[in-house]
């Protein structure tokens, strides 16, 4: 039976709202599909079904490294590190993101055991039922704790969403290269009910010395 996890442990107080006032927002492109919130058994058997097909293909580690930075590629928002290393960008893990994570681990247990290893039902209905949006901000710096204290929150329009709760920011680690910079990722977690998956928007990190990144996000992208 595969262990199911338990998401994003540390919690830090949420943006002051003398804060918020700083965040700005403008015109959005018009949206053709979102996140998916009503997912039905059936259809989230078939994504633990497309992520189970990925891993079976693998044969080596860089195969496996290749299956997982594809799996990121379709959730990103923001820069493209691939292109821009240094780029801000955030990574939305949704329900469907976790329920092809979890296809992928079985293929995996299965290969191990060497024997069929599936989740239970229960357990993916506890993924249907999950009331928040992982997102995980990634941004450089110009020194290895220049990520502590960040914080971040969603704009729609004229809302502003604040996450339920924030993870500390990860101590940077060098860029390789002659470049002075260093990379952190913090985690911080979004209630599905208090923003709309149909709209896009913009994560605006905010650091303790006033500085703004902003990182749009076209959720129409997402899934």
């Amino acid at each position: 039976m595969l262990m199911f996890p338990i998401l994003s442990s540390s919690i830090r107080l949420s943006l002051p709202i003398c804060a918020m006032t700083l965040i700005g927002f403008g015109a959005y492109p018009s949206v053709s599909s979102a996140i998916d919130l009503s997912m039905t058994m059936e259809q989230a058997n078939e994504a633990l079904a497309t992520g189970r097909k990925t891993m079976e293909k693998t044969e080596s580690v860089e195969d496996v490294a290749a299956v997982m930075k594809a799996s990121e590629r379709v959730i990103r928002v923001g820069a493209d590190p691939e292109v821009d290393p240094c780029g801000a960008h955030a990574i939305l893990r949704t329900r469907h993101y976790w329920l092809e994570y979890f296809g992928r681990r079985e293929a995996a247990e299965s290969k191990r055991q060497k024997q069929e290893i599936r989740m239970p039902e229960a357990k993916i209905q506890e993924i249907l039922d999950m009331p928040y949006l992982e997102v995980e901000i990634r941004l450089c710096g110009e020194e290895e704790f220049f990520a502590e204290g960040a914080e971040v929150a969603l704009q729609q329009g004229s809302n502003t969403i604040r996450p339920v709760d924030i993870g500390p920011a990860e101590r940077g680690r060098k860029n390789p290269g002659p470049t002075h910079s260093f990379r952190s990722r913090f985690t911080a977690r979004f209630a599905y009910a208090d923003f709309d998956p149909q709209a896009p928007g913009t994560f605006v990190v905010f650091f303790p010395d006033g500085k703004l990144i902003n990182i749009p996000a076209d959720f129409s992208k997402i899934h």
